[in-house]
């Protein structure tokens, strides 16, 4: 179970608004837009206060941003918004380009990670994309105390970290000056193969990969 601690509002997953707003785009809506078309309408699963969400629109993307989060939505501009949670989702509507971002792909539960695959499934488009960014296996290796850095104004480090098995528990801490914030997570490694097995168990297939270092992928309906 995740869980967070510091000023301002923490949502149910452990997320602290205020960090989330101090965080910058990292090059996250360029991905999207090099893998799908032009103009490609965009639902961003897990879309929090818009970080990634603000960036595609200013691509040119028209995007419906979904977060279970009221809170984290309230700071999202320039797009529709949807406050629900990802599993179970069906918005009677599909899209050019699903991202899921943010590692939901790691779910510890076999049945939550299914239920938000197949959410991705049931939005994409025929001939849609879904982009996915997730913890690879080597990641698992190199995720030890006190590896982390700045990310815009916060600097950001892991601790409390434990292994059981193909399990991860952690802690992020975040700084913004003297303030402090905390999240607790919880990832599953999974292997190449698993990883085909699950898309291919929500109806998706594995397209290619977006990035040199595999932290990105594309994944379409599958035929």
């Amino acid at each position: 179970m995740s869980s967070g601690s510091g000023r301002g509002v923490i949502t149910a997953d452990g997320c602290a608004v205020e960090v989330y707003l101090k965080l910058p785009a990292l090059g996250e809506a360029e991905i999207v837009h090099q893998a799908a078309a032009a103009g490609a309408t965009v639902l961003d699963l897990g879309a929090g206060a818009g970080r990634i969400t603000h960036r595609l629109v200013e691509l040119g993307h028209d995007v419906v941003a979904v977060d279970q989060s009221a809170d984290m939505l309230a700071h999202v501009y320039g797009a529709e918004t949807v406050c629900a949670p990802i599993a179970g989702l069906d918005l009677r509507r599909r899209f050019d380009a699903v991202l899921m971002a943010s590692h939901l792909v790691n779910t510890p539960d076999e049945s939550e990670r299914r239920a938000l695959l197949e959410a991705a499934a049931r939005h994409v488009a025929a001939d849609g994309v879904v982009v996915v960014e997730w913890h690879p296996p080597g990641w698992f290796d190199t995720a030890v105390d006190g590896v982390g850095g700045v990310v815009g104004e916060v600097r950001v480090q892991l601790c409390d970290v434990h292994r059981n098995g193909d399990l991860l528990d952690a802690t992020v801490r975040y700084w913004s000056g003297d303030e402090l914030w905390t999240q607790t997570f919880t990832a599953r490694r999974l292997d190449d193969e698993a990883l085909h097995r699950e898309l291919r168990g929500a109806g998706l297939s594995f397209d290619r990969w977006l990035r040199d270092d595999h932290t990105w992928f594309a994944a379409r309906p599958a035929s």
